[in-house]
């Protein structure tokens, strides 16, 4: 496994296994624009763990709580940057979900 690359609240883990087009640093804007969109007051972070060419797995620590894990895979061909928005706008939901009450 190769060494998380990071920016800012963001890591990635397993980087390498990633096609053309869908690197860490992709991975990582896309989430830091989805949370900036809709929850822009909450403090996270999050790790996103390349598990293959179509799949990633991602946990998401908001305002000091741990979200459950989140998986996210693309059947039919390898991630593409349209995936990893998707991947990434799902995050942001689930952390807009966790903040509300009951």
């Amino acid at each position: 496994m190769s060494a998380p690359q990071a920016s800012g609240p963001c890591r990635v883990v397993g980087g390498e296994k990633l096609p053309n087009g869908a690197g860490a640093t992709a991975i990582c804007a896309a989430i830091e624009r989805a949370m900036a969109s809709r929850a822009p007051t909450v403090r996270y972070s999050a790790e996103v763990r390349v598990l293959s060419k179509a799949a990633l797995s991602a946990t998401i620590v908001a305002n000091g709580r741990t979200l459950p894990e989140q998986q996210f895979a693309v059947s039919d061909r390898d991630l593409n940057p349209g995936a990893i928005e998707r991947f990434a706008q799902a995050l942001a939901d689930e952390v807009v979900k966790a903040g509300k009450p009951g």
